[in-house]
């Protein structure tokens, strides 16, 4: 295993603050990965906005997430905040950037490797990206997805801090949604699940589809057995996990790894997901939740809820899904390129 002797360059989004205060799943995980570092004895170098928190180095060129502040451009935001990692390259033995397909357009201008973990693919229309530098390091976050014939080094789980979720026992009678209220996060689908059961539904998150809040989501809610919050940080998180029989996660398209899903389990909360994606990597049937591929096998699964051990939620996560697992598992992918570099120099 490499020391920590090494310079490490963390390339965060900008769109929130690293870590966000309510919504922002990639920057939570940056801001994870970068503590996690600095804890186990890492130089670290944070590239993110101004107003961050963080025991790393912090360097930035943006006052705010362009999210938090409309006065910001967001691609001029981008491109000055990606340029300035990359302008100071030579400074670190190592960039590990979250920062998506704009990031790799750089990485063949410096000499310093370049680690991208890859947080999914927001569209098909971003690949030809990803082909043209396939042979750089990439890391997925679940086995499942991948695209061919990129180099992946290896899958790393995403961590979280348990600390911030403390286990709530014995839970509430409440269903509960976290997430953005977007088609792909079946909102619509978590609503009927909670008419034919009968059960109180409480939604929390951003609007990111307005058009499918005002449609699909807007007419059902009552204030009473259907309810909409906002969005919420981590303190609203631990309400609704307080309150919450089960935590309804019906994506309609496959789950790049879930941090919700997690989180959720971190408390001891039961998770009903869709069998898609990584929903089976973060999910152990019957173990800390269900997997259902319907909205009668959801409404099912509830009446089974009483089977899952909360302290084996939480038990799986400090296992697989916790920031030192996680960060153990890069301090192992950052050997490897430090190796492979190493026999590349002449």
């Amino acid at each position: 295993m490499t020391k920590p002797d090494k310079r490490v360059a963390v390339l965060s989004p900008i769109a929130w603050r690293t870590p966000p205060r309510q919504y922002g799943a990639w920057e939570t995980v940056a801001s994870n990965i970068t503590e996690g570092l600095v804890a186990r004895g890492w130089d670290v170098t944070l590239f993110a906005s101004r107003d961050s928190v963080t025991r790393a180095h912090l360097h930035a060129v943006v006052d705010k997430g362009y999210e938090e502040d409309f006065a910001v451009d967001p691609k001029v935001a981008e491109y000055l905040h990606i340029s300035e990692a990359f302008e100071r390259a030579a400074e670190f033995d190592l960039i590990h950037s979250h920062y998506d397909f704009m990031a790799l357009t750089y990485t063949r201008l410096v000499k310093t490797p370049v680690l991208t973990t890859i947080h999914g693919f927001s569209s098909a229309k971003i690949m030809p990206v990803y082909q043209k530098y396939r042979d750089g390091y990439f890391v997925s976050i679940s086995d499942s997805d991948r695209a061919a014939g990129l180099n992946y080094l290896a899958t790393v789980y995403n961590g979280i801090d348990l600390s911030l979720y403390p286990l709530q026992e014995p839970g509430g009678d409440d269903l509960i949604f976290l997430g953005r209220i977007h088609p792909d996060k079946g909102v619509h689908l978590a609503i009927e699940v909670a008419r034919l059961s009968g059960m109180r539904l409480i939604i929390a998150g951003i609007i990111q589809d307005e058009a499918y809040f005002r449609e699909q989501v807007k007419p059902h809610l009552d204030d009473q057995n259907i309810l909409y919050i906002g969005p919420v940080g981590v303190p609203g998180k631990n309400e609704l996990f307080a309150r919450a029989r089960a935590l309804l996660h019906l994506n309609t398209i496959p789950e790049r790894f879930g941090l919700v899903l997690v989180e959720a389990n971190a408390a001891g909360v039961p998770v009903i997901a869709m069998d898609l994606g990584s929903c089976r990597e973060v999910i152990t049937d019957g173990q800390t939740g269900f997997l259902v591929d319907n909205v009668t096998e959801a409404v099912r699964a509830l009446g089974r809820i009483s089977e899952i051990d909360r302290r084996a939620c939480r038990s799986r996560v400090r296992q697989y899904f916790s920031i030192d697992t996680m960060v153990e598992g890069y301090e192992r992918v950052y050997s490897t390129i430090f190796d492979l570099e190493a026999k590349r120099r002449p």
